[in-house]
């Protein structure tokens, strides 16, 4: 599964890298990096966890 993030709507609310460490990171101003595009496993339910988290949708799995 491949991960993204729209910088666009990401406005830092860190939601995603609490509850997915492996898979997100904070950048310098607090908005969302991808750690890992590409997930499987254990990976992928963090990013799912992480992308269902987002209040802004901005992030997308892709299979």
């Amino acid at each position: 599964m491949k991960v993204r993030v729209d910088p666009d709507l990401c406005v830092g609310h860190g939601r995603c890298y609490v509850l997915a460490p492996d898979v997100f990171a904070p950048d310098d101003f607090g908005h969302c990096e991808i750690v890992v595009s590409a997930v499987d496993g254990a990976l992928a339910e963090q990013a799912r966890i992480g992308a269902e988290n987002c209040p802004e949708r901005a992030i997308s799995l892709e299979d």
